[in-house]
């Protein structure tokens, strides 16, 4: 008699983590979905306009506008992530399970994908366009915008990445309204420095998203835009371990609620 009124209530919340779970890889999708096709659109179809392009400036404010809106839309349902590297970080840092963060994965990648192709058909509407000689892909040596090398590309995704995750993972320490734009600017000043040199990642969907439509070297140098970010974010995840020793509000992942 006890138990009786307990099983429709179980089911209830039964019910209401799947619902959340739902809506958690939904605002991951889209969110990514938005930050691919706003940053790797700006650079694809504005960048090299002659005369009124937006060059590198115009991208990097593109990519942080893309994770400013999107943080701010979904942040509170999802933590607004749009980068499995962001996830790592996170789950390093404590702060969500492994199994959350496979799911976010998952949708992040078919987000970046997603847009990648929704880009691909845009872009393919114009004259001359030609995707494998150029699409926002990453690159290093003959591929880097600059043509810096294999070790300078990888030491520089791993640091930017390394201190996104830092400034991600304390600034949603404080004040959470003000968390989208602190993160959005970080990622801006990001694309500012690393553009010439790699084409900027740190995120490994945005660099799968472009590469698989691209193809040929775009596809042989995935490997470092994917490793780097990860290291760079578990890197991060560490440092945050013992530089809050005591994470009293690290208990939820959300970043920009």
């Amino acid at each position: 008699m006890d138990r009786t009124p307990d099983a429709p209530q179980d089911d209830a919340t039964e019910q209401g983590d799947h619902m959340n779970g739902s809506k958690k890889i939904a605002a991951e999708f889209i969110g990514t979905f938005w930050l691919v096709l706003g940053g790797c659109g700006s650079a694809v179809l504005a960048a090299g306009v002659p005369e009124v392009g937006i060059g590198y400036l115009g991208v990097a404010l593109a990519f942080g506008l893309t994770v400013v809106t999107g943080a701010y839309a979904f942040g509170h349902i999802s933590g607004g992530h749009f980068n499995p590297a962001v996830s790592f970080g996170v789950f390093v840092a404590g702060r969500m399970s492994s199994m959350e963060m496979i799911t976010y994965w998952v949708s992040q990648l078919l987000g970046g994908i997603a847009a990648g192709g929704v880009l691909y058909l845009i872009a393919s509407g114009g004259p001359g366009f030609d995707a494998h000689a150029g699409f926002a892909s990453n690159g290093y040596g003959d591929h880097s915008p600059q043509h810096y090398t294999m070790v300078a590309g990888l030491i520089c995704e791993i640091v930017m990445t390394f201190i996104f995750l830092v400034v991600i993972l304390n600034v949603t320490l404080g004040a959470p309204g003000m968390a989208p734009l602190a993160i959005g600017l970080t990622l801006t000043l990001i694309h500012l420095i690393s553009i010439p040199v790699t084409n900027t990642s740190v995120n490994p969907a945005r660099s799968i998203g472009v590469a698989i439509f691209q193809g040929g070297w775009a596809l042989e140098q995935l490997w470092l835009f994917i490793a780097a970010p990860l290291i760079g974010a578990g890197l991060a995840g560490m440092f945050q371990h013992w530089f809050v020793a005591h994470p009293a509000s690290q208990t939820s992942q959300k970043l920009a609620s």
